[in-house]
């Protein structure tokens, strides 16, 4: 099996500054390629966005057989941001350099905008022009700000269905998106009747780079990615089922006669996300150490919406401990008999690394997270403890915060010590939705809340069903609210004095015209962390 060999330090940093630079050469240096086909097939998007940047993206992509002609020579990029659509008041433009060595991704990081803006953009290259998309940047830290509507979504597996989702959430008027993780999957797909993915198992930068482009390539992704700013976070679907930290998943071997190869395959992945994303090139700064040596990617940021909300996105896969008690000793996850499981509560165990705890103890330490008005966490899973037995006793499911419990309490703890103003969790991966409160201790009825949570269902990946959720609901008492049958989206929408949240969901994932319709509504009020159903 063959890998692309993984980019050296000094190269690396060459490209990410050249690739996200504004500059203008002298018009003999610019690249002019004609192209066959239209090279923006994967569409343009936005993300990152501060009260004065953000970043623009974009990659160069033709069909595979015509995809040669876009050579081995950088291609020169040019990008227009613009106050209006027609690009007639233009506010900021530039040029960037496509290189193969990043799979011709475009990432412009534009700076000196006006805050709490929206704007237009578009690519060229050659002749052709891209979609035209619409960013914004967002409030000064300080600013007075009435309002913020986000949606959270994840887990967008292709061959379980249609990413209609994305369709109808571009009429919810979003200031942006949070994306929580499997952006997509690295399976075969060979089982599904509705569509199968390209490829086989993704092991490979070319592999990732793939099945990159095959989601990307989905018109009602595009639509939604043109449409807002997201910001963007990953679980582990992105490199492989369950991994953990450094530690391989469960899904496909990279090199069946070599399987200690995890690193170079979860390098390969990590370059493929950073080239598809909308994030800056900030996130590979401690990844030029070198990611097949277990450098980390830096993903994890705060983000501030005027005095309205901090957004914390947190990276709960890259850094976790492995998972313990797996039943028959296996890679990946498990559900645990928690009376068998004698490393459980172990108090050097982590889900986000101790790195990313004090750094996130540190921003609760900050005078702003009192301040503010909203304090916003978007991590990739099921915060609250969810216990799969009925009648007595506990059997938990060790890959999300429950694996974690001393972790989990370390968090709300801080959340408590620190005095944080209406933290709200944000999550996804279990394919179901789950509505309730943080609670300081998961075991005691009468222990306080300390926050609510919002887990979020899946764009299209299938749950288990939902023959036990009011059983698995009187069971879990923290819990307001659970379906395990629909796919969609949450809206969030923020002002001063309240939260409001709307479950979405579609009628049938497995058709394209499916149509949208809301599940529950939800309401919280500042100041009392108490979840209400509207």
């Amino acid at each position: 099996m063959n890998y692309v060999e993984p980019l050296s330090r000094r190269r690396l940093l060459q490209l990410l500054c050249a690739n996200t630079a504004s500059f203008w050469p002298p018009r003999s240096a610019w690249s002019r390629p004609r192209f066959a086909s239209n090279p923006f097939t994967l569409g343009v998007a936005s993300g990152s966005p501060t009260s004065d940047s953000v970043v623009l993206w974009t990659r160069l992509h033709l069909p595979i057989a015509a995809d040669a002609n876009l050579g081995h020579d950088p291609i020169t990029v040019r990008w227009e941001l613009a106050h209006d659509d027609q690009f007639k008041s233009i506010a900021q433009s530039g040029l960037s350099m496509a290189y193969r060595e990043l799979a011709h991704a475009v990432h412009a990081e534009v700076a000196g905008l006006d805050s709490d803006r929206w704007y237009f953009y578009r690519f060229m290259a050659g002749d052709a022009v891209s979609p035209v998309g619409r960013t914004r940047t967002f409030p000064k830290a300080d600013a007075a700000v009435a309002r913020l509507r986000l949606a959270y979504a994840s887990c967008q597996k292709w061959e379980d269905g249609f990413f209609s989702a994305w369709r109808h959430m571009r009429e919810e008027g979003l200031d942006a998106v949070v994306f929580l993780g499997d952006y997509i999957y690295e399976y075969p797909g060979t089982s599904s009747k509705i569509r199968t993915p390209t490829g086989g198992w993704v092991l490979t930068l070319d592999d990732y780079r793939q099945r990159y482009a095959l989601y990307k390539g989905d018109a009602d992704l595009q639509t939604m990615h043109a449409a807002c700013p997201w910001l963007m976070t990953w679980d582990d679907h992105e490199v492989q089922n369950d991994y953990a930290g450094l530690r391989a998943g469960d899904s496909g071997v990279a090199d069946p006669s070599n399987p200690d190869n995890f690193l170079t395959r979860r390098a390969a992945a990590y370059q493929a996300w950073y080239e598809h994303m909308p994030v800056r090139a900030s996130v590979l700064t401690q990844g030029l150490a070198g990611l097949t040596r277990g450098a980390e990617m830096r993903i994890y940021q705060r983000l501030e919406y005027g005095q309205l909300a901090s957004i914390y996105l947190l990276d709960a896969r890259q850094y976790k401990d492995p998972q313990v008690c797996n039943m028959g000793e296996r890679l990946g996850s498990s559900r645990v008999n928690l009376a068998t499981c004698a490393q459980w509560l172990d108090p050097k165990r982590s889900l986000l690394g101790l790195r990313q705890e004090r750094w996130l103890g540190q921003e609760f330490a900050n005078p702003r997270s009192r301040d503010v008005r909203w304090n916003v966490l978007g991590q990739q899973t099921l915060m609250g403890q969810r216990n799969f037995k009925t009648d007595s006793g506990q059997s938990l499911w060790n890959d999300g915060w429950d694996g974690y419990p001393v972790a989990r309490t370390r968090l709300t703890d801080s959340l408590r010590q620190h005095f944080v103003a209406n933290p709200v969790v944000l999550g996804g991966d279990v394919h179901e939705n789950w509505v309730g409160h943080v609670k300081a201790d998961y075991n005691n009825r009468d222990s306080v809340n300390v926050g609510v949570e919002f887990c979020g269902t899946s764009i299209t990946s299938r749950s288990g069903g939902g023959a036990r959720t009011a059983q698995l609901l009187a069971a879990n008492p923290h819990f307001v609210f659970a379906d395990a049958q629909r796919k969609g989206y949450g809206v969030v929408e923020f002002t001063p004095g309240q939260l409001s949240t709307t479950l979405r969901v579609v009628d049938d994932v497995t058709r394209q015209n499916t149509k949208i319709e809301t599940l529950a509504r939800f309401t919280v009020q500042a100041g009392r962390p108490v979840v209400e159903r509207l």
